[in-house]
């Protein structure tokens, strides 16, 4: 019997700091979590590094589609060496060809990149025509783990899917799942999911605290802040499902 560990993704020093608090498993370090988040600074993952926790970098260089070019491919390459030199646990990782099926070959050059990192396959997953050859493609590229919303928006909306991707994964590599997953929402996906990991923000809607930097366009008029009472009321949920 084991208890079902929370990661926890944060996109600044604030959030890295709360969901240590709170008692986060593991961090998904990002920047801007307001658009799925894209690759952290080498100045967080400097502090990120020094966290008591592993915390996994998000390789992502802009918003958008999973569908990188030659340039971006090898930007990602660099970003890679510098969670490495950084002294990070591993990367999140994803890139999707045309029509949504994973992109192996580039999937397979980042993996190359990040031998002796961890590696968690994100949500470019939800975007495949076809889980199953999805799944294999993942486990023969050497991924942990994958993030996934089994398809849907949001995990607790899919809870029949992210079963039957579970199932499909036979424990080759883990089914994590993740958006929509909140204290409130948790129960609809434990115990009818024996996951042994799960992924959230573990954050709060709260205003700007200053209405010229709204203004101006420096900020939007409300932020999701990392909060620690949140990841520990999650992290308290958890623990009464063992795996």
């Amino acid at each position: 019997m084991s208890s079902i560990l929370l990661e926890v993704c944060v996109d600044d020093a604030e959030g890295l700091a709360a969901a240590v608090e709170g008692g986060a498993d593991r961090i998904e370090l990002c920047s801007a979590l307001a658009v799925g988040g894209l690759t952290p600074s080498a100045g967080l993952m400097a502090l990120a590094a020094g966290a008591p926790v592993p915390a996994y970098a998000m390789i992502r260089p802009r918003p958008g589609d999973f569908v990188f070019n030659a340039d971006e491919l090898d930007i990602m390459r660099r970003d890679i060496d510098a969670v490495r030199a950084a002294g990070l646990a591993g990367v999140v990782l994803g890139a999707s060809l045309p029509g949504g099926r994973l992109d192996a070959r580039t999937l397979g050059e980042l993996t190359c990149q990040a031998a002796g990192l961890g590696l968690t396959l994100h949500r470019a997953f939800d975007l495949v025509p076809d889980f199953t050859e999805a799944i294999a493609s993942a486990v023969d590229l050497g991924f942990e783990r994958i993030l996934t919303s089994g398809g849907a928006r949001t995990a607790p909306e899919a809870v029949d899917m992210l079963a039957r991707l579970m199932e499909l994964a036979d424990g080759r590599l883990s089914i994590m799942p993740g958006s929509g997953v909140t204290v409130h929402m948790i129960g609809q996906i434990l115990p009818k999911l024996r996951v042994t990991e799960v992924h959230s923000s573990c954050s709060i809607l709260e205003p700007a605290n200053d209405a010229r930097v709204v203004e101006m366009g420096f900020a939007p008029p409300e932020r999701r802040r990392t909060d620690t009472a949140t990841v520990m009321a999650l992290k308290a949920r958890l623990g009464a499902f063992t795996t």
